[in-house]
């Protein structure tokens, strides 16, 4: 039997529990008053899986029932089950403990159906806070009831903090220019998504970019000229200069009274008493506008004060302040002036992440969450393997250097063109290890969640998901990175080689993979409930892979012999744009339109290019 995470102590028994339609869930008043969401998960969960409706009721537990009750003596979070002969008790130290223990239950009726093992579990998490981030912004803005299934998976592996990082996907009221051609997020969404994450004890943290990362904002005509650059607002779209250049000018006196605008708005709507600036990747501070002030003052002071200015503010304002720590990790010691409550957000997603910047934050004394990541951003489907390196060394980080949170991060960079799908087994890695820290090898773990989140027999699902991405030849990073080169003029980093790899055997090999890899894909997923099945998503995925590998090889041939195959570009062109019809209804399914015109964009490009004589 599979538990997701893994309980801290398992005791199992002789003996076996039997639902019947007569056995009832019973709670005591204090769950039925605040709980009824954990009570209708169990009597859902038991009804998809055994046809059984198990009633209600409060007070009196009777041989054969379920009860769910709140146990002062544990601590919060813990929760306790036991399961005999006579019947099943979930106890848990507060509400979370007790809807924790519901989902472990949960996951025993569905692998035992209504033959129940007799056994007693006690479980506690390693970690208090426990998050997932998910990027709102640079491509995809997922609807509300993908939101809502997020949190819903959340809740299932007892993760019980959510971020969504927005920079200008809020619909505020005084910035219409700066959403006018988006698909924002309106309040209305943001309260009932708040309202959802509370009853599933998910914390629904504010995120809202207040430093660098603000291109729509200062792009627009009415603040283009805050920008630390000049001209910003002149400059055509770029998914790669978005990321790069659109850092506040702080010496301009403006910045931070509109900042702190944006703020008071955005803030009113969550009940969360946390608030993450980000402030993080501010590249060009210092080094146009507000040069003069920071050869006097320094460049690291003009950021500290700036942020040390937006945290007073939330202070002031009941809240905690958080931030990405990675400018002042070379100032760790800045750390001291910033409020004590103030959390460093310290993130790092290499497979073989150092922990040096870690270490430093601790030293300072400063209260920090450890920030790994599911690796999809850039590419059309995640790096499975280096999400569980990184998110396992991570969390192991946190641990070592007694670190109050994990927050696992799902950025979107370069349009957010892998589907959150992909995206799953990394979230799982990530509730599992701040969870219980325990080592659970790789190859074991993928087939624990493609029993438990997929419902495969076979155990394979997750193992062949994690082939996808190495078959990528020509990444959409490449891709994009080449368009913006030959059409926007964006010099390249220094020896940059955007087709290394790219040839004609590489392409073959993985057009073999591929098959192979949807042919085994398609085998697990005739051991999958229907629901659980994503052959259509699979199929567009490797389909694209295919499609974008031939695009990039050539790509190549024209760039470097100046000449193609005519036929052949006339062929791909087609290919390329049925197969992104088909990629479009599948963004649609799950996201608002956000920056899906940007994609087209340069997709429509390379067919157009390739039709060129």
């Amino acid at each position: 039997m599979y538990l997701l995470p893994k309980p801290k102590t398992i005791k199992e028994q002789d003996g076996q529990m039997l639902l019947c339609h007569s056995t009832h869930i019973v709670m005591t008043k204090e769950v039925a008053e605040t709980e009824m969401h954990a009570a209708k998960r169990l009597q859902e969960a038991i009804r998809q899986e055994t046809g059984l409706i198990l009633p209600f009721s409060v007070g009196e537990v009777r041989e054969g029932d379920l009860s769910l009750g709140i146990a002062k003596t544990l601590p919060e979070q813990t929760y306790e089950i036991t399961i005999d002969e006579k019947g099943g008790q979930i106890s848990g130290g507060d509400g979370a403990g007790v809807l924790y223990g519901v989902e472990t239950f949960c996951q025993i009726v569905q692998q035992c159906g209504g033959i129940l093992p007799c056994v007693q579990i006690q479980d506690a998490p390693d970690m208090p806070n426990r998050g997932y981030y998910f990027d709102q912004t640079r491509g995809r803005v997922l609807k509300l009831e993908e939101l809502k299934k997020i949190a819903d998976r959340m809740c299932r592996y007892k993760l019980n903090q959510l971020q969504l990082y927005v920079e200008h996907t809020y619909l505020f009221r005084d910035f219409s220019e700066m959403w006018r051609d988006q698909t924002p997020l309106t309040a209305e969404e943001i309260r009932e998504l708040d309202s959802y994450c509370r009853e599933r004890h998910i914390e629904l943290v504010p995120s809202l970019a207040s430093f660098g990362h603000l291109c729509t904002l200062l792009s627009t005509k009415t603040y283009g000229d805050l920008c630390e650059m000049e001209d910003s607002w002149k400059e055509p779209f770029s998914f790669w200069n978005r990321m790069r250049y659109h850092t506040i000018n702080v010496s301009d006196e403006r910045s931070l009274p509109l900042i702190k605008k944006m703020i008071a708005e955005y803030m009113q709507l969550f009940s969360s008493n946390k608030f993450n600036i980000c402030a993080d990747e501010t590249f060009c501070l210092g080094k146009y506008k507000s040069k003069k002030l920071a050869e006097e003052r320094g460049v690291h002071r003009l950021y500290i004060d700036y942020v040390k200015e937006l945290a007073q503010f939330l202070v002031e304002n009941g809240k905690i302040p958080m931030f990405w720590g990675d400018i002042i990790w070379n100032s760790p010691e800045l750390m001291k002036e910033l409020p004590e409550s103030m959390i460093c957000l310290n993130w790092g997603y290499a497979p073989e992440q150092r922990e040096d910047e870690t270490r430093a934050i601790a030293q300072t004394g400063a209260v920090q969450y450890l920030c790994p990541g599911v690796c999809g951003w850039n590419q059309w489907a995640n790096l499975i393997e280096n999400s569980y390196k990184n998110i396992t060394r991570m969390c192991g980080y946190a641990a070592k250097y007694h670190g109050i949170g994990v927050l696992n991060t799902d950025w979107g960079d370069f349009g957010h063109v892998n589907d959150p799908a992909f995206s799953v087994p990394g979230m799982i890695y990530g509730a599992v290890f701040s969870w219980n820290g325990e080592k659970i090898p790789f190859a074991e773990l993928n087939r624990m969640i493609s029993r438990i989140e997929y419902g495969d027999t076979t155990g394979n699902y997750v193992s062949h998901l994690a082939e996808i991405c190495g078959q990528s030849v020509f990444q959409w990073r490449e891709a994009v990175m080449y368009y913006e080169n030959r059409c926007l003029k964006h010099e390249l980093e220094e020896g940059e080689d955007l087709f290394r790899g790219v040839d004609q055997a590489g392409v073959d090999a993985a057009a073999d993979a591929l098959r192979d890899i949807y042919k085994k894909l398609l085998e697990s997923t005739q051991a999958m409930p229907e629901t659980k099945k994503q052959m259509q998503l699979l199929s567009v995925t490797l389909q694209g892979i295919g499609i974008w590998n031939a695009v990039g090889l050539l790509t190549e041939s024209r760039e470097k012999t100046g000449s193609f195959d005519m036929q052949k570009g006339l062929e791909l062109a087609e290919k390329l744009e049925c197969w992104f019809m088909a990629y479009k209804e599948n963004w649609r399914a799950t996201s608002k339109e956000g920056d899906l015109h940007h994609i087209a964009e340069i997709v429509f490009w390379y067919a157009d290019w390739m039709r060129r004589k």
